[in-house]
Parts: C-alpha cells; structure tokens; sequence
C-alpha cells in the first residue's frame, strides 16, 4: 500500500473525520442550547427558568452521554437530575445525571432496568416542572419497557428475527413501538404535564422525528395494522413468540391502545430539535474534499438498500469516473450516507459497512487509483468493534495472495475475518455520536479502456 494508494487511504479516512468532527454531540448540541442568565434559548424558542420548579434530564441512545454532560454544564445550579441510558463502553463524565450502560442494538435487561428509573423520575414531575430529553441513533433498543404481557425475552426475539431478514430501521421502529409502554409517543405521556423538550441526533433517512430512537417524544403515524403488513412482507409470523402474535392481535382488534397521535394534548408542551444529521456530517466531508483538491459530489443523504447491491452502483460510478470523466471529472470524491442493511445468508461476522466494502472491492479490482469507505458515525458496525473498512484497486489481489477467497467471506457474512486478516478494518472506538453510516469513495485519473486478463480487469492510462 505504498505511493498513490496509501495517498487515496489516508485522504479518505481524513475525509470520513472531517464528517464525523462536525457531528460531534457536544458541540451539536452547543450551537442549539444557550443559556443567559434565567433564560435558556433552545433553537427559535426562549424559556424563562424562573417559570420551573425543577429540572430533569433524561434520554437514550448511543450519544446521550456527552449530550446530557453539555447540558448539565449549561444548566449547572439549575439542574435537579436526571437519568439516560446508553451502550455499553458510550460513557460520559456526568455528576448530577444518572447514567445506565446497557445492550444494542439487541435490548436487555440492563436497559429495561434503567428505563424504569427513568419512567420512576418522571413520576416525580409535574405541570411547573421542565424535562430535556436527549435523544439518538440506538434509543429504541436503549429504552426497553415491553408492553404489558410481553416480556424482555420476546422483544429480544422479536428484534432478532427484524435484524436477520434485513428490515429497514423504519420497519423495525414501527414493531418496536407497538410492543412498548414508552416509544411511539408514549415517553411524552408519561412527562406531561411538565413541559418537555427534546434535542436528537438523527440516525434516520430522512430525519423523520417520529422513527428517531423510535419516536418517544413526538405523535406516532404508524399503526397495528403496519407491523402487522411487516410481519407478513418478511414472511415470519410462525417464527413470532406468541405473546407478540397476541398483543398485536389485540391492538388490530382495538383492545390496545394505539399509540398518540397528532392532535393529541398531551404534545401541547413540547419541542423537538434535530441537533446533529447525517446532512451536516456530509457537508464537513465535503469541505475537507475539496480542500484537499478533490472534485465533489454527494450523490444522496438517504441511501437505503442491500450492501452489496448498493456497493456495486458506487463502484460502478467509480468506473464511469475514470472512463469518462462523468457524473464528474477527477481526481473524484463521491460521499453517499444513509444505512444500508445486510440479509443474512451465512454463520460469519460483520456488519452493513463491512459487507459493503467487500463486495466494492470484488467490482473495482484492476481499476487503479480507486478507493472506497464505508463506516458508521457511531464507531460500530453490526455487532463488531469496528467501524466499517477501507479497499481499493489491489484488495482482491492482496487477498487472493494470503489465501482468502472473497467471495467465500461474502457468501457468509463474513466481512469481519475478511478485512482483520488484510488490516483493513475501520476501527475509531465509540465516537459518542450516530447519524448513520458515511461513505467515501476517491477516484483519480481518466482511463480510455480496460481488458480482461484471466480475472482481473485492467485499465490503461489515457495519454
């Protein structure tokens, strides 16, 4: 990896940082919350402290740490306390603020234990008091409470059987809060009559606020019958434990209550900000492109898709690039965000990020002076330590010397072990923060035509 490829790998990963910098949850959070004095300015809205009795903070998610620490140093004397739940090893320095490690993205009991902390703080609450939550990418699994009749096993199933067939994180939101006591809106249920304020980092396509961290603080539009409609799409409805296939039944059949929708009072008292997206992290990666010389393009903020499917179209842009000089002329960045997801075909280790990068480096062997990354903002992918990977034109070769077979590591959702043995893994360590996954993708020079040599394609260099 040395001369122009080890060039391109470290211009993309400084790229990926740049990105990853301006999401930064505490510095998010500081450009939205101000304090002077008794008053506190939350976006396009001024609070007078004066007018609450108590101060609370709760939240959940992989970034809730270092956003609930930002808060507790602007509120300072104010602040009564507060609870917030997030993943294992995402902790912060906090002093007036409980803080409870537990699973992601499968739920566990730790979890549930500290999401009834948080519902017993929220008792204490009343019409004079004021409630921050924070709110990011891992909420929904951070904030279990099962719904009545339902118990943590199940939901765990449940989620389980989500993640292996490749639903969407809108699909597995939709599920997770009808089988809940406080996603879907029913986290603001349980703070009124106290005014309740949320900032959030979104982790979703689009930054719908009813599917970040599952919506617990915003009117809820998905409905029974929609988690019914995903249960049949994947085909898994004799796969349900039997408490969740009856709970649902119940809720079709009206003896459940939907969760609150639009118009109801209890979101009289609220505010809900976005903090942090993955618009802003693409925007500083851009930046950092173009200072580095790079003709920029960010083909979309709302990628969603199956990895490997996904991979190919970008390595066949990266193709396109050094043919033609189109969707535009190099030396290229093309940065992508959004999530993809990964069905699960094989026993292997890896996650979205990975399992993309395996499959890119298949398509752009032979094509010199190309690299594609891809990793998530939140320092994890799948159930790894790693981030994501990083290839370029000479993975497949390198892998193919040391005796890997790729397409074995990819039939098997194996891209962990692929990428260790090459040292081409991305590993940041927890970031503290979650808008979804970046991807960079770097190609330098035009080339006029290329020719298949056994199964490698090569490139010539136009003169």
């Amino acid at each position: 990896m040395e001369g122009v490829n080890k060039k391109l790998r470290d211009a993309a990963v400084a790229i990926f940082h740049a990105g990853l910098r301006a999401v930064e949850p505490a510095a998010a959070v500081r450009r939205y919350v101000q304090r002077d004095g008794n008053f506190l300015t939350v976006a396009d809205r001024k609070y007078d402290l004066d007018n609450f009795k108590n101060i609370f903070i709760i939240g959940a998610g992989k970034a809730a740490g270092p956003m609930a620490a930002v808060l507790e140093e602007i509120l300072a004397e104010r602040l009564n306390g507060g609870s917030v739940n997030v993943k294992y090893g995402h902790l912060a320095p906090l002093k007036k603020i409980h803080i409870h490690e537990a699973g992601h993205p499968i739920p566990d009991e730790a979890g549930r234990r500290g999401t009834k902390k948080i519902l017993a703080l929220l008792q204490e609450a009343d019409k004079n008091d004021l409630v921050i939550s924070v709110m990011s990418g891992g909420g929904s699994a951070l904030l279990p409470m099962p719904a009545a009749g339902i118990s943590l096993e199940d939901k765990q199933a449940t989620t389980k059987l989500l993640l292996a067939c490749g639903a969407t994180i809108n699909e597995l939101n939709a599920v997770r809060k009808h089988i809940s006591q406080v996603k879907g809106g029913q986290l603001a249920r349980a703070v009124y009559p106290a005014t309740l304020i949320t900032l959030l980092l979104s982790d979703v396509i689009g930054d719908p606020l009813d599917v970040i961290a599952s919506g617990p603080t915003v009117p809820d539009v998905s409905m029974f019958k929609e988690v019914q409609r995903i249960f049949e799409k994947y085909d898994i409805q004799a796969q349900l434990p039997a408490s969740i296939k009856e709970h649902i039944g119940k809720g079709l059949a009206g003896a459940v209550l939907e969760t609150p929708k639009v118009g109801d009072p209890i979101f009289n008292k609220t505010q809900n900000v976005i903090v942090a997206n993955n618009r802003q992290a693409m925007a500083a990666a851009t930046a950092e492109a173009q200072k580095r010389g790079y003709q920029t393009l960010i083909l979309s903020t709302v990628i969603e898709g199956e990895a490997r499917e996904i991979a190919r179209m970008h390595a066949a842009i990266a193709k396109e690039i050094h043919l033609s000089g189109n969707p535009l002329a190099p030396p290229a960045c093309v940065i992508s965000g959004g999530e993809t997801t990964v069905t699960l075909r094989g026993n292997g280790l890896g996650g979205r990020n990975q399992e993309f990068v395996l499959a890119a480096a298949q398509e752009i062997s032979g094509w010199p002076q190309t690299v594609i990354l891809s990793a998530g903002t939140d320092g994890s992918d799948g159930p790894t330590d790693a981030a994501g990977a990083i290839c370029d034109h000479e993975t497949i070769e390198r892998a193919h010397a040391i005796g890997l077979n790729p397409q074995t590591y990819l039939s098997e959702n194996d891209s962990y072990h692929f990428f260790e043995k090459l040292g081409d893994l991305m590993i940041t360590n927890p970031t503290n923060t979650n808008v979804m996954d970046l991807r960079i993708m770097l190609a330098e020079s035009f080339y006029s035509k290329y020719h298949m040599l056994g199964n490698n394609c090569h490139a010539e260099k136009l003169q």
